[in-house]
């Protein structure tokens, strides 16, 4: 993701300001956030008020899709969780459209009030002291636990819509985040071992089943990136990938970056420390979490593989190679359990 300044000449840039004009905010300053999928802003109004706008990748989601997304985030807020609030546009509806004549695009926009904090990661990434961020950790692992004792008690309206992350949108033979088996940089050995690796989850997780108390509306991407600290408070951003799917899957999102780091383990045990302290889980559901984590790593390869822009070609390599070592070890009967990782 690239951060840059206001570009006055953007054509973005006047979308958005066209899209603004449209919610119940006197602008004073507009800037260019993150230019990348979805496009946001920081927005100013002219008491000093902060709000953050976004413009919807075009293609990913319906708009009946984006309607409940903010479903959601309102329930959550009415249940007291963390989340962007959202500001509704002059005519009551969550969205608005706007044309951007170049790229010849027709976006949706949506607007929040502005979160204030720092990326858990990006404190990870500065050397934090580790007993702080083991505390956020804890922090970020009752967070998915109260979202998910909201989503498994929430009754969603017949018009909610969104997508699912169950064992086809995983590892089906068209899975929400892409191919991964068929990466450019995937030998033909590797390919048929992500296959195996694929079919043998797709069975596990058909298993598994979608009891209520494991399965439901989930944010599927609560990563450090999208977790921000501040103070003692801890915020969920960016629902835009919030998808029917399981709770462990929830978890494994939010740890799958860190696997590579020293600090993997300790991150681990206090994440489930805090969901545990927040919500009861089985040993049979605690036990799926590293088939989970290993679905995440599948999916974003496949992810990225799409989108290459996103990192470098060492970085994409190294992905893959992990990945695939992941797999051998899957495969081999050596992926290790949580319960023996908590020992």
């Amino acid at each position: 993701m690239m951060f840059v300044g206001d570009l006055a000449s953007d054509p973005i840039l006047d979308a958005a300001r066209r899209a603004l004009r449209q919610f119940p905010v006197e602008v004073a300053d507009i800037s260019l956030l993150a230019r990348a999928e979805n496009i946001s802003f920081k927005v100013t109004d002219d008491s000093g008020k902060l709000y953050t706008l976004r413009l919807h990748r075009p293609a990913y989601h319906t708009l009946e899709e984006l309607k409940s997304e903010r479903l959601w985030t309102k329930a959550l807020l009415q249940a007291g969780v963390h989340v962007p609030e959202p500001i509704c546009a002059r005519d009551g509806q969550d969205h608005v459209g706007v044309d951007v004549p170049q790229p010849g695009e027709h976006r949706h926009a949506s607007l929040s009030r502005w979160v204030p904090g720092e990326p858990l990661m990006r404190l990870i990434r500065d050397g934090h002291p580790q007993g702080q961020l083991e505390m956020h950790f804890r922090k970020l692992g009752a967070l998915i636990a109260t979202m998910n004792n909201q989503a498994t008690a929430w009754h969603p309206p017949a018009e909610f819509r969104r997508h699912a992350l169950d064992a086809d949108g995983l590892m089906g033979a068209q899975p929400f985040w892409g191919r991964f088996w068929e990466r450019s940089d995937v030998s033909q050995g590797e390919r048929a071992l992500l296959l195996d690796a694929r079919d043998q989850l797709h069975r596990i997780f058909t298993s598994y089943g979608k009891d209520a108390s494991r399965y439901s509306v989930i944010h599927s991407d609560l990563h450090p990136g999208n977790a921000l600290v501040c103070g003692d408070t801890l915020t969920a951003i960016d629902f835009d990938d919030v998808a029917w799917g399981w709770h462990m899957y929830d978890l494994a999102a939010a740890l799958n970056q860190c696997q590579e780091m020293t600090g993997f383990g300790a991150f681990q045990a206090a994440c489930l420390e805090g969901y545990r302290s927040v919500r009861s889980v089985r040993d049979e559901d605690l036990a799926m979490l590293p088939l989970f984590l290993l679905a995440r790593d599948l999916a974003e390869i496949g992810w990225f593989a799409a989108r290459p822009e996103n990192a470098t070609p060492s970085q994409m390599a190294a992905m893959k190679n992990f990945v695939v070592a992941q797999c051998r070890d899957f495969l081999g009967g050596r992926l290790t359990p949580f319960a023996v990782v908590q020992g």
